[in-house]
């Protein structure tokens, strides 16, 4: 009995002894492990702690300024205040929201936004309630903060034109992300971040945009923020300056009224575009602060096109104005002499078919210069003729048209300059005798843009120079280092156009104006400083039928508008020094007649104003002149 007791006795002492010694090993491995987690491992564990309570924000840079080219600025950032509301600190967000309506009138698609974004968010989150509020809503709201719980003012900045519709279309705008255009750059997500939609905006939107900024804020196990640890605003977005004259831009706007029209004026020295004007506009600032629907369907709808830039993107035939193209291609390829005499009838025909000359009766007998002074039909018809479209259209791209210029403003229309080639390829057809006939004053397939209308003026008026037309002069950081420069062209290269041919031209350019019979005597101007040389253009939307020859063509202010005339003119200034090349397009505007007086009271504006050097031209001085 006893010796039971005993091996009993060691079979529990071994037992325990089994039990502790798997304790204390059990013991001895944890310790180990919590040695291991909190000493070996002490800063890694440390580190990953921080950065659940730390978290990185970045935060938009202030976008850069947009400069004409005497500095003055054409879009800035303006602070932008926001009302938000905190569901958590507001309580019943409803009734605060029907409180705010009072100081702050929300439509109901702006309150279904809301409330879809408090339903979705977590309630500590600020919701944006409205932004762009004025001083007096925001004196307003902190006035009556201790009634409202949980709405607060945030300041921010946001994009702004001063000068809204005379640069809609230079400028374009500023509007949110879309999901298409995220590309993986954080700074895209940002939920107030705007980037460039058009315009110099679009062109320019990586310089203009800057280097992000970043805050570091602690925040809770929830993910509320409890206080920012430190912030950097990261860098400002570049300035960029344009060749534009903001003070002629703003007049030749103003002078195009609210006709559907354009108008481009250009240095013809360097190709600085000093002017772009095209009507009727927008405001770009509606872009930026969100377009409501009604305003979208209003400026979609509009026949007058007010979203498109008519003078880069507008494609027109250039009518008369493309005269001085087939006489510069007769006179280089040798086929006519100025001397060439052409007797006008008031028709010419062709086969079967008769083309006519807008003047019923006839201009008579004429030579080349007169044929431009008078804009006679029947002398280009001849002309065209003997020069054949592969002179033609190989000479009117050596001035800039039928082709894209390389402008810097995206929607840059190339025109069509037609050959048989072109035709076969496009339409699968031979080319036609008439054809050349209707290319020969304008018509036909023949579309040019109002910039490139300008550009071919400027290289005719600077002695066939290829000057190249261009909108931006430098970008600079906000400090005023320069870091990229447009220099000025020295001496452009020549197109190769005989002097004598040019001065051919231009001589029947000076007539149109300063004659009594030229076709825009009446929109001379009378300032021999200033004398500008010139011509018009008028270009049909439809084809004249017979039985309205016969019977007499309906004015162009009896028919509708749309089926009026364009009116074209294309000149530049002064004749004895020429610096300035202009031209407008006037969308249905009824004959050249219209489109003469805006040109020339734009090139006086620009001479005037000293546009291209910032000094004023001054006519000369007889009593100086005798000292």
């Amino acid at each position: 009995m006893k010796q039971q007791e005993n091996s009993r006795q060691k079979m529990f002492t071994r037992r325990a002894a089994i039990l502790g010694g798997g304790q204390l090993a059990m013991a001895s491995l944890l310790g180990a492990r919590l040695y291991y987690l909190q000493v070996v491992q002490a800063d890694q564990y440390r580190m990953l702690a921080e950065e659940n309570r730390i978290n990185l924000r970045l935060l938009a840079p202030p976008r850069g300024r947009i400069l004409d080219r005497f500095g003055k600025e054409l879009a800035v950032n303006h602070q932008n205040y926001r009302l938000v509301v905190v569901p958590e600190q507001a309580g019943d967000v409803l009734a605060t929201l029907d409180a705010l309506g009072a100081v702050v009138p929300l439509g109901s698609e702006e309150r279904a936004r809301i409330e879809k974004e408090i339903a979705r968010k977590r309630k500590f989150v600020p919701i944006i309630v409205s932004e762009h509020l004025t001083w007096r809503q925001v004196a307003e709201i902190e006035v009556n903060a201790p009634y409202l719980p949980g709405v607060l003012i945030d300041v921010g900045q946001t994009r702004h034109y001063p000068y809204t519709e005379p640069l809609a279309h230079v400028l374009g705008y500023v509007a949110a992300v879309s999901e298409e255009e995220l590309t993986g750059d954080p700074l895209l997500e940002l939920p107030d971040f705007r980037i460039g939609k058009n315009g110099v905006e679009r062109i320019h939107d990586l310089a203009l945009r800057g280097r992000a900024g970043n805050q570091q804020v602690e925040v809770n196990a929830h993910g509320r923020v409890i206080r920012e640890l430190s912030r950097n605003e990261g860098e400002a977005g570049n300035d960029v300056s344009l060749t534009i004259d903001l003070g002629l831009q703003d007049f030749a706007s103003a002078r195009l009224g609210d006709e559907s029209a354009s108008a481009a004026v250009v240095d013809v020295t360097n190709g600085e575009v000093l002017a772009l004007a095209s009507t009727p506009s927008f405001d770009p600032n509606a872009f930026n602060q969100g377009l409501s629907h009604a305003l979208w369907r209003e400026l979609v709808q509009n026949e007058r096109a007010p979203l498109i830039n008519k003078a880069v993107a507008g494609q027109y035939p250039p009518g008369s104005t493309f005269k001085l193209i087939v006489a510069l291609a007769a006179l280089e390829g040798g086929v006519v002499t100025p001397a060439h005499a052409v007797y006008c009838p008031g028709h010419m025909q062709l086969g079967s078919h008769r083309f006519h000359c807008w003047k019923r009766g006839g201009h008579g007998t004429l030579t080349m210069i007169d044929g431009i002074a008078k804009s006679c039909d029947v002398y280009f018809y001849d002309t065209a003729l003997k020069a054949g479209i592969d002179r033609i259209a190989a000479m009117a791209r050596r001035f800039g048209l039928g082709g894209k210029l390389g402008f810097d403003l995206p929607g840059e229309a190339p025109g069509l300059i037609p050959t048989p080639e072109w035709k076969r390829g496009t339409y699968g057809e031979a080319w036609y005798k008439g054809e050349t006939l209707n290319t020969g004053i304008g018509q036909g397939y023949v579309l040019a843009t109002t910039l490139q209308l300008a550009v071919m003026a400027a290289r005719i008026g600077n002695g066939g120079h290829a000057i190249v037309p261009r909108l931006t002069r430098s970008v600079a950081r906000h400090d005023g280092e320069i870091i990229q420069s447009v220099a000025d062209q020295d001496r452009p290269e020549s197109i190769g156009i005989s002097t004598a041919s040019l001065d051919v031209v231009r001589a029947g350019m000076v007539k149109v104006v300063n004659h009594q019979r030229g076709t825009a005597y009446r929109s001379r101007i009378e300032d021999e400083a200033m004398t500008m040389a010139g011509k018009t253009g008028t270009s049909q939307v439809r084809r004249i039928t017979k039985r309205e020859r016969e019977t007499g063509l309906i004015k162009n202010k009896d028919r509708p508008w749309k089926h009026r005339d364009h009116a074209l003119f294309v000149c530049y200034a002064p004749v004895h020094a020429p610096r300035y090349a202009c031209a407008v397009v006037i969308e249905h505007g009824g004959g050249s007649k219209v489109a003469a007086p805006v040109a020339r009271d734009i090139l006086i504006e620009a001479q005037t104003r000293g546009s291209a050097t910032g000094v004023p031209l001054i006519g000369p001085d007889v009593s100086e002149g005798e000292a």
